[in-house]
């Protein structure tokens, strides 16, 4: 029998279709392998790019040219303008301000043909520092509130570039669904003067139904009510409230976001996925119940009339397959 199983920190609810339960082989998605062709994102391709914000170069060559092993620039075609004032106002009821912002690109790596799950772990290390180095930055700009870091994989999730990049938007105001998942996250601590997030994670740990993976910092697990077939968060088990380097590195956390892509390329055919980091916002980025994490959502199935209607979602691979799925895969 099918199941309604309710998220406890965002109190979303989701059904998980047991009847169609499927299995990885189930899925019919464009497999993300790269084709090639000409690239803006290439080497010697620089000048098609807006100038770069930051970029590692270990034989420190020019800026804007060749020599790079990862480039942060302004998105060409950006949601949000980093130059001006909010100046918020109203309009009857209806409140609206500048599209006021920043929106970047980071370039992961020079290698057309190579990905997250496929270049040297040091590579992944240094997207993760290329995050913290942003974010530190753009914390400086009080016009800002947050800055979601997220990366479209594929068509199917949203990216118009195959070479591999991951994106960022600094928002003057905070996400909804990080809102929701904060607000959610202060009721519990009040009550329980805990952190949910550290408490669904050490039920995780002991139950190990839905472990993917873990290493001595971080933990892989199926969320017990995904909105997706597949859906994994990576969480700190210490209790972190915001994104930032433990002991000065990213190397366990490279580690664990690589084992998990080489998990999911193994046995869903190299799928097109989104992933996002949530973090406290900047004025509130150290506390004791928000727990900052990465969502990755293979993009398996399609949102259709129902889930946009009532906001549910239906997911026909329980959580607890998958995740024995992916512990199984062989990398």
């Amino acid at each position: 029998m099918s199941e309604l199983r309710k998220d406890p920190i965002s109190g979303r609810w989701v059904i998980i279709s047991v009847e169609r339960g499927k299995r990885p082989t189930d899925f019919v998605s464009p497999s993300q392998r790269k084709r090639g062709g000409f690239c803006p994102f290439c080497p010697g391709n620089e000048y098609t790019t807006p100038n770069e914000i930051i970029a590692f170069r270990p034989n420190l060559s020019q800026p804007n040219s060749p020599g790079w092993t990862l480039r942060v620039m302004p998105n060409k075609f950006p949601a949000l303008q980093i130059t001006g004032d909010l100046n918020k106002t109203g309009e009857g009821i209806f409140d609206k301000m500048n599209g006021i912002g920043a929106h970047e690109v980071i370039v992961e790596t020079p290698d057309h043909m190579q990905s997250l799950s496929t270049m040297p772990l040091k590579a992944v290390e240094d997207v993760l520092w290329a995050y913290y180095l942003r974010l530190t930055d753009l914390r400086k700009d009080r016009r800002f509130k947050y800055v979601l870091i997220f990366k479209n994989e594929g068509d199917a999730a949203g990216a118009s570039l195959e070479h591999s990049h991951s994106q960022l938007i600094a928002l003057p105001i905070i996400p909804k669904l990080v809102k929701e998942e904060m607000d959610s996250s202060k009721r519990y601590y009040d009550l329980k003067e805990r952190c949910i997030f550290c408490d669904v994670i050490n039920q995780e740990l002991e139950s190990r139904k839905r472990i993917i993976y873990e290493n001595s910092w971080y933990v892989a697990l199926a969320p017990f009510a995904p909105r997706a077939p597949f859906e994994t968060w990576i969480l700190p088990k210490k209790h972190e409230s915001g994104f930032y380097p433990p002991e000065n590195k990213f190397s366990l956390l490279a580690e664990i976001l690589q084992v998990l892509l080489k998990q999911m390329d193994k046995i869903l055919d190299i799928p097109p996925y989104n992933f996002m980091i949530h973090t406290s916002p900047f004025y509130d980025e150290i506390n004791e119940y928000y727990h900052w994490h990465i969502e990755i959502v293979p993009k398996l199935t399609k949102i259709a009339g129902f889930e946009w209607g009532s906001g549910f979602y239906i997911n026909p691979t329980p959580p607890e397959e998958a995740a024995r799925f992916l512990r199984e895969a062989k990398i």
